[in-house]
């Protein structure tokens, strides 16, 4: 070693630099910073940066903004502070401790049923009935109209007694006007306002249908709610704070554990339910969205640093060279990256603060209140997710730089510095992992995510460092025929193997994120956008009493529709399981809670329906014993298998019976089905009311009228513009989705390139070295060929193969649909990973072959 490098390797271990205090590290870091980005060398991962940070604070925006409007919100959303809900009146129990504790109260009963117009040719329509009690409501104001159009305000009172509201839905479908009459069930009502808003309206199914709105105490003489109405019973109850939490203690007391069938309980943060159910599934898309964006970005700065390092080996070795310390080295690239981070997390909030605006635009019939202006902690969040992307995965590659002697660097080697960078790799995916959860807000989505992440660095860097082993030394062998182009590159990819796994681990990771978010967005898309066959049935007639069925069917027969089929059914609760009592909290899912909690319809028939077909089981063949063929989804949800003994209470007595058979049922017919079915004799007995569906077309649903007229009880429901007001809404999701996928698709697009640019100086260098020692154009691009082949294969086979795995756990996991297996994932999956190395490398290496052997060697 010369004495000049001696002294020079002494002074940088010994020292910092002269010069280079404070004030001159930060003006240097400032220079390298201006130098690389004229160079270009920042541009790869101030982009990748940007991306990560929109998206991530575009969904955090919107959050925010949700959270706030929900809390703030949140008394008027439900019209009260606290909820008692019943499938049957609420027990007197209830109100009178609500007023013992000095708590005002309120009441309402909602149903569906059918409204006529009075006069020479009477229309009927379906209509979501509300009656509500004095005082009503009791947070915030329903706001009404003189007529339709004109200027609301807030109701002062309930609707005077003769009188009912209505929306314009309704007002429109009917073609009445305010002040005209309307028929509710054997009463007739002045429509006296319009509804223009209500806060606690809801989004469940009935609620779809136009509103109208009546006094409690005039309910009962409409004739509407007998035995099999579907009426859902709400205790409002508002006060003091105080008195509201004793109240609520009191009311979980009662309720909880099963003690009271049928009644749940709402607070503050249970306000509209099925609003945040249907928000909170599509958040957790739109955040999945964004977690594969932050992810691909990672991927991609990761990349991208590893490549400026490279490119910056001979600049660090001249630096060391002149005395400049580790610490100093640390300190520049740190300034440097630190600033560049602060910079993308800005431009990338601001990017996210006008996506959120985007996505509210799509959202905006979901989110029907005024939201307050978000708060600047997703600014916050996003900028310090910027630079744990950045310091966290940029970095690492530039420390071993900053801790081998001068001499080392100069000769290229890395002695045992190696470990300093993956040590820092190790503590950025960490933090990443941890950032990844923070966003999801939940640890089961964001777990999975960085589970998937860390999982699949750790097994594609694994498969990839073997392949490449196993396949170098199989074209080597004399048994194989290997063309040289083959022989030459899988012996090239070994030779550099931990660039070479790091490219195609980096170019798996990549290509499974576009995977797994293409799949599941198509297979959720699908399922949302899944509609009516042609030919399916778009009317249900339900609330048939029994001395009814034969009128209904000739009237029917007569009007286009023959042989229609009445299926019965009968009211039930699950009460036990093998003989062990079973009540909501004998299940950690929600949906089998809720399902427990609530009557289920029973039905009874000796023949399987068409449109099922036996999962499980035998279906029953003697129908003179108790036996039960249950649906295979409930089957699972509950646990339940061919063998158990399931008991349910009907109308106070106990009916104990065996599966015999798991059904699988298509319910995209939209025909009548049942979750569990019985032999008649079982509960022929049993008081029932009947349903039945058929097709009508468009042009004749005036049919029904006089159906409805002969027999003011039955409800019918017209699918057709509720299914069509459900798409409309999904189809709002959809789009926010799609908008949000294109910042995923942009870092897709990065990661790829960065991985195929990580070697792209190497590839260049060879390349042109094997020019200078012979070989001929098609000798170098045989060569190209076979390891861009050979790369995207392995890469695109692992890509599938993770998106698969992890798409079937997000699926059951958290989206709670059904994924099927694509056969042709994983040929796609390859063929993308060879056509994306194939178009990269070519746009790489295409100048190689079209300029002098010297100067590619010169440029290299």
């Amino acid at each position: 070693m010369s004495a000049t490098v001696r002294g020079a390797t002494a002074r940088a271990d010994s020292k910092p630099a002269r010069g280079l205090g404070g004030g001159d590290l930060l003006r240097q870091a400032i220079r390298m910073t201006a130098r690389d980005w004229r160079a270009g060398e920042l541009t790869m991962l101030l982009l990748a940066l940007v991306l990560a940070v929109a998206a991530l604070s575009s969904v955090g925006f919107l959050a925010d903004r949700l959270h706030q409007g929900l809390e703030r919100d949140a008394r008027r959303m439900i019209a009260a502070d606290f909820i008692v809900r019943a499938d049957h009146p609420v027990d007197p129990q209830f109100a009178a401790q609500a007023r013992a504790l000095g708590l005002r109260t309120a009441s309402t009963a909602i149903f569906p049923s059918m409204i006529n117009s009075t006069g020479a040719q009477p229309v009927s329509r379906l209509a979501a009935i509300k009656a509500v009690s004095p005082g009503y409501p009791l947070r915030g104001a329903l706001r009404i109209a003189a007529a339709p159009g004109a200027a609301d305000h807030p109701a002062h009172s309930i609707p005077p007694p003769g009188t009912a509201w209505v929306d314009q839905a309704l007002l429109d479908a009917l073609k009445l006007h305010v002040g005209d009459t309307v028929k509710v069930g054997n009463r007739s009502f002045t429509i006296g306002a319009v509804i223009t808003r209500e806060f606690d309206r809801g989004f469940s199914f009935v609620n779809f249908s136009p509103r109208l709105m009546l006094r409690a105490d005039e309910v009962q003489s409409t004739g509407l709610i007998t035995f099999g109405s579907r009426v859902t019973y709400r205790l409002l109850v508002a006060g003091a704070d105080a008195a509201v939490a004793r109240f609520a203690q009191f009311a979980h007391d009662r309720v909880d554990g099963g003690k009271m069938r049928g009644v749940a309980l709402e607070s503050l943060q249970d306000g509209q339910p099925q609003v945040r159910q249907t928000l909170d599934r599509a958040g957790h898309f739109l955040t999945l969205v964004s977690l594969l964006t932050a992810l691909l970005a990672a991927v991609a700065i990761a990349m991208a640093a590893y490549r400026y390092m490279r490119r910056h080996l001979d600049s660090c070795a001249a630096m060391r060279c002149l005395g400049v310390s580790q610490a100093a080295l640390r300190a520049l690239f740190t300034l440097e990256f630190a600033g560049l981070g602060l910079i993308g997390g800005a431009l990338g909030v601001a990017l996210g603060y006008l996506g959120h605006l985007a996505l509210l635009t799509w959202l905006g019939s979901l989110i029907d209140v005024a939201l307050p202006q978000p708060t600047l902690w997703p600014a916050f969040e996003g900028i310090a997710a910027g630079l744990v992307l950045l310091l966290g995965f940029a970095l690492p590659p530039l420390l071993p730089l900053t801790r081998v002697p001068p001499v080392r660097v100069l000769r290229r080697e890395w002695g045992d510095a190696g470990r300093t960078a993956w040590a820092a790799y190790a503590l950025g995916i960490a933090l990443f992992a941890a950032l990844l959860i923070v966003a999801a807000g939940e640890l089961k989505l964001g777990g999975i995510v960085a589970g998937g992440f860390a999982g699949g660095l750790l097994v594609f860097a694994c498969i990839a460092r073997f392949a490449l082993w196993g396949a170098a030394r199989v074209v080597r062998s004399e048994r194989v025929n290997a063309g040289i182009g083959w022989r030459y590159a899988l012996a090239s990819l070994e030779r550099r193997s931990s660039a070479s796994a790091l490219q195609i681990t980096a170019l798996g990771i990549g290509l499974m994120c576009l995977l797994l978010i293409a799949m599941t967005r198509n297979d959720l898309v699908e399922g949302w956008r899944k509609s009516t066959p042609p030919d399916a049935p778009n009317e249900f007639i339900i609330d048939i009493q029994p001395d009814q069925r034969d009128a209904v069917t000739q009237y029917l027969g007569a009007h286009g529709v023959p042989g229609t089929a009445l299926a019965p059914m009968v009211r039930g609760r699950l009460v036990a399981i093998n003989g062990k009592p079973v009540n909501p909290d004998s299940f950690k899912g929600e949906d089998a809670r809720r399902l427990v909690d609530r009557e289920f319809n029973l039905s009874y028939t000796t023949e399987l329906p068409e449109d099922n077909r036996i999962a499980a089981g035998t279906w029953y063949g003697d129908t003179s014993t108790p036996q039960i063929s249950i649906e295979q989804g409930l089957a699972k949800l509950i646990n339940v298998k061919p063998g158990d003994v399931l008991r349910f209470d009907v109308t106070g007595l106990q009916v104990d019976a065996p599966v015999t058979s798991v059904r699988k049922l298509d319910w995209g017919t939209f025909k009548v089905n049942f979750f569990v079915l019985m032999p008649p004799a079982v509960l022929q007995d049993f008081p029932a009311t009947f349903i039945t569906s058929f097709y009508l077309p468009q042009d004749k649903q005036s049919t029904l009228d006089g159906l409805i007229t002969a027999y003011p009880n039955l409800t019918a429901i017209d699918t057709g513009p509720i299914l069509a007001q459900i798409q409309r809404v999904l189809q709002q999701v959809i789009g926010a989705v799609q908008f949000l996928f294109a910042f995923t698709l942009a870092a897709g697009v990065l990661v790829l390139y960065a991985a195929l640019a990580g070697t792209r100086d190497e590839r260049m260098r060879e390349s042109a070295l094997l020019r200078a020692l012979g070989a001929s154009h098609r000798q170098v691009r045989a060569v190209q060929i076979a390891e861009f082949v050979a790369v995207g294969a392995l890469a695109g086979l692992m890509a599938a193969i993770g998106a698969q795995v992890i798409g079937w756990v997000l699926a059951t996991r958290v989206f709670e649909f059904y994924l099927s297996f694509d056969p042709w994932l994983l040929p796609a999956g390859i063929a993308a990973g060879v056509a994306c190395a194939g178009v990269g490398g070519w746009l790489s290496l295409r100048h190689v072959l079209a300029r002098p052997a010297l100067q590619s060697l010169r440029d290299a």
